[in-house]
């Protein structure tokens, strides 16, 4: 993928993992994919300690990946749903799943994520090229904005 490299503070990819935060961040958000919205259900799911819990769910608040919201029924209690940035993450959780299946597990995940349609499993998830191709480690380079094709356009507006 060459030598081409943006400045590391420009990066988009440290400000991903800050927003994240560590291996906490990423199992509550699974838990939030999997239906689970209280305290109580992440504490009990994930084992977490009850601090390590309410530090990481006001991060992913703070970030906008979880929203918080009052229980009608009981004004004191708060359900944790995902926002449409947290839903949008859904990807990646779905690409290290794979990546720990095929690389560190070596076993299927259980229970399986299938298409709700057809009840079918997912594709693996790859990186592809506009027009759809499935892209290796030899098909990519990086490119300043100038030289991506297509921007010829909107450099002339």
């Amino acid at each position: 993928m060459g030598k081409l490299r943006e400045p590391l503070l420009e990066c988009s990819l440290p400000a991903a993992l800050e927003a994240m935060g560590e291996r906490w961040s990423f199992l509550i958000l699974r838990a939030a994919f999997n239906g689970l919205h209280h305290f109580e259900e992440f504490q009990s799911e994930l084992g977490i300690a009850r601090n390590i819990l309410a530090n990481r769910l006001a991060r992913l608040v703070e970030h906008g990946i979880l929203e918080r919201q009052p229980i009608p029924e009981d004004r004191r209690k708060i359900a944790y749903g995902l926002t449409d940035k947290g839903f949008a993450l859904l990807p990646t959780m779905i690409a290290l799943r794979q990546w720990g299946e095929r690389w560190e597990t070596c076993v299927p995940a259980f229970p399986i994520l299938v298409d709700a349609r057809d009840r079918r499993p997912l594709q693996p998830v790859s990186v592809r090229a506009h027009d759809g191709r499935v892209l290796g480690k030899g098909d990519l380079i990086w490119a300043l904005p100038g030289e991506v094709a297509g921007d010829e356009a909107e450099a002339a507006e």
